[in-house]
């Protein structure tokens, strides 16, 4: 039995999504939302820390909030975007893994190391947040991730007085195709891979 992926899934989440700058006047509702967090949960983080935490602006004054902190040119497409998810990680997790890790005593692995922490948080929350946007374009959601914004100004506006910090942004909605830029090249397999 075959476990591949059939073409139509291949293409809706690689061969025919696109990064989007410009958008359609729909909004995205809670429960699409939700739908892409249900997914995006379930991919694998070490030691299943789950560092992830990630804010939804989309009301005018968390949009007034986030508009300040994002490089000029990404300005116009974050405020015209229906949500913008912010995409953090958790320097705390491990205060949660008794509840989900709780078949080792893991949380005593990263108490004290702050190195270890801040690797295992910024990776593992990378990771989710990869997952994040393939879980949204899975929900129907077309995603224009980026960076270009000033991580201390996002923390300060929508993480202060907790241990989350900004990774990446990802503006969400229904893109307008007529924005579209011709795809960039990529590289084939024998320009970066390697079998040893």
């Amino acid at each position: 039995m075959s476990r591949i992926a059939d073409d139509a899934t291949l293409d809706l989440l690689f061969r025919q999504a696109r990064t989007h700058s410009t958008w359609l006047d729909r909004p995205v509702e809670d429960t699409v939302l939700h739908q892409a967090w249900d997914l995006a949960r379930m991919g694998p983080t070490s030691a299943n820390c789950l560092p992830a935490r990630i804010v939804f602006v989309r009301s005018a004054a968390a949009k007034a909030k986030l508009k300040p902190a994002l490089a000029a040119g990404n300005v116009d497409k974050t405020m015209a975007a229906p949500v913008t998810a912010v995409i953090g990680y958790d320097l705390a997790f491990y205060d949660h893994l008794p509840r989900l890790f709780p078949h080792a005593d893991a949380r005593s692995w990263f108490v004290g190391n702050d190195a270890l922490i801040e690797s295992t948080a910024f990776r593992n929350g990378t990771l989710q947040g990869g997952y994040f946007l393939l879980a949204c374009r899975a929900a129907g959601l077309d995603c224009g991730p980026m960076s270009g914004f000033d991580n201390a100004a996002v923390d300060q506006a929508f993480f202060a007085g907790t241990t989350v910090r900004s990774n990446f942004l990802c503006n969400l909605g229904y893109g307008d195709p007529s924005g579209l830029y011709p795809r960039g090249p990529r590289f084939d397999f024998d320009e970066v891979c390697r079998v040893e």
